[in-house]
């Protein structure tokens, strides 16, 4: 069973936000929601029964002002979000994940990992970090790898631990949503391709992470990162137009009511342009797909504390709502 979101007088920031919704026993829709926590089906608003929020970002500029109207349209019949399932907001195509992108997280990792025989004080192996992080923003080389859609489930849904995962650990993201077709972006004009902003939980067994039998090939993202359901998605796409500034948000993630992340995208080494721009000098980013931003300190490797059966997570960012997710181990068939 899903753990249920807490009530709250204002879900996001703005006059709307775009979710997927359903019906107990009905077909998944793509919904507008108020901040008051009102639902209307677009699929009547747009007079179209195979309208999916996916379709409504592929002709984003379009859309947009008929969102507007219709979240000022007070005439129109709308129904109580307690009566939907919420589900992912979107279904991409491609998601595009970062490494390494919050500058105080990776300062922690470098010092934690000290080498063998490095006595230096803690403040200079800070300082060495920070220089590190330095040169990876001005040579403007970020860290981007492939994730499978497959991996993306709800934001009050359950999420099963697999048997194998030893050290399953959480990974709060901003994640942006992409609104137009996008290859070889400026930085400049790379947040112009971006519809709206979600929340993603970007679930990680540390212990595959690197590969023991190969360890000169290095990361195994697939096995580490895409087991059905490690990455909670939403619950709304916020647009962007309603984000104030992508660069100055606040995410927190709180562990059975314990606060364990808690930072500014401000503590980013690339900020959201420059991480999709960067991401389309290679790859053709399509509407609805994803580009997560990276995770701040706080994971559980740096609390020695992994997930397990029955643990509960809230994660919240400024303005773009929040997912609550219980972990439930494995049932061995």
């Amino acid at each position: 069973m899903s753990v249920k979101p807490e009530a709250a007088s204002a879900l996001f920031a703005g006059p709307f936000a775009l979710a997927t919704l359903s019906a107990p026993e009905g077909p998944a829709f793509p919904a507008l929601v108020t901040p008051d926590a009102l639902v209307l089906d677009l699929r009547v608003a747009f007079e179209d029964g195979q309208l999916t929020t996916r379709t409504l970002l592929e002709s984003w500029d379009t859309a947009l002002p008929r969102l507007r109207a219709l979240a000022g349209d007070a005439g129109r019949v709308r129904r109580p979000l307690a009566d939907f399932r919420v589900h992912a907001p979107v279904e991409p195509r491609q998601v595009f994940q970062s490494g390494a992108n919050y500058r105080q997280h990776v300062i922690d990792l470098h010092v934690a990992h000290r080498a063998p025989g490095d006595e230096r004080p803690e403040a200079e192996r800070r300082a060495e970090a920070a220089e590190i992080m330095d040169r990876r923003a001005a040579e403007d080389l970020p860290y981007v790898f492939i994730a499978l859609p497959s991996a993306i489930t709800g934001p009050y849904d359950d999420v099963v631990l697999p048997s194998w995962a030893e050290q399953p650990d959480w990974e709060l993201e901003l994640a942006a949503v992409i609104g137009r077709p996008t290859h070889r972006v400026s930085v400049e004009a790379a947040l112009d391709h971006v519809a709206g902003y979600t929340i993603a939980n970007d679930l990680t067994d540390r212990a595959t992470v690197f590969r023991r039998d190969m360890p000169q090939i290095g990361t195994d993202w697939l096995r580490s990162k895409n087991a059905p359901g490690f990455t909670p998605l939403g619950p709304w796409i916020v647009p962007t137009e309603s984000v104030t500034g992508p660069d100055g948000l606040r995410l927190t993630l709180r562990l059975n009511g314990a606060t364990m992340q808690d930072e500014s995208t401000k503590d980013m080494v690339f900020d959201v342009a420059r991480m999709v721009s960067y991401a389309s000098r290679t790859a053709r980013l399509l509407p609805g797909d994803l580009v997560l931003t990276g995770s701040p300190a706080g994971n559980g490797m740096h609390w020695g504390r992994l997930l397990r059966d029955g643990d509960v997570m809230d994660a919240a960012i400024t303005g773009l709502g929040a997912q609550r997710t219980r972990c439930v181990a494995e049932v061995a068939e």
